[in-house]
């Protein structure tokens, strides 16, 4: 499930809330800091790590200092309903991960993992802090931990310790969706 880095996803979390803080939409601050307002956006979602120049430009266009925007803590999101619109798309390719609020100053992390036909989290098992879990809501998932293998479908759960290595792979022809959790959001 591992798309992004946690620093990239954070770095895209505090550009967010710093811009919503300014009361400017993605547009607006994008042409203020003469950049594609798909470059906020994939910044924001954590899908692009800019250079130092390029996030300086982009600050300015807010306006916030490099020092403060890095000293800067948004604050534990409030909100408890979420529109389907409204959920944060931290994966990338073949892998849709949308993310139920963030996880700034929160217990944990509830995903709805879409897993196109041949999506796969990579060869090599990834592993991090916490646990997670999660159900099948529709198609086929191979899910490796450790040296445990099962393919998954619709109604079939799963609940693990993180720090195991771990894989996810779509099988079968159409879309594997899940909807998971897992304590701490650490990746």
């Amino acid at each position: 499930m591992l798309s992004a880095s946690h620093d990239d996803i954070e770095l895209g979390r505090t550009l967010r809330a710093v811009r919503e803080r300014a009361k400017l939409s993605q547009r607006a601050l994008a042409k203020k800091a003469n950049v594609s307002s798909s470059t906020i956006s994939l910044i924001e979602s954590g899908r692009l790590n800019p250079s130092v120049g390029s996030l300086k430009r982009i600050l300015e266009g807010i306006p916030i200092g490099l020092s403060e925007f890095f000293a800067f803590t948004p604050e534990a999101e409030k909100t408890v309903f979420y529109a389907a619109e409204e959920l944060t798309e931290i994966g990338k390719a073949r892998l849709s991960l949308k993310q139920v609020g963030n996880s700034i100053g929160r217990a944990m992390m509830i995903l709805k993992e879409t897993y196109r036909p041949g999506a796969d989290t990579g060869r090599v098992m990834y592993r991090h802090e916490g646990e997670e879990g999660g159900i099948v809501i529709s198609g086929r998932i191979e899910i490796t931990v450790g040296d445990q293998r099962k393919i998954l479908g619709p109604g079939d759960a799963y609940y693990f310790d993180s720090r195991e290595p771990h894989r996810f792979r779509q099988v079968g022809p159409e879309d594997c969706v899940i909807v998971s959790a897992s304590t701490p959001p650490t990746f």
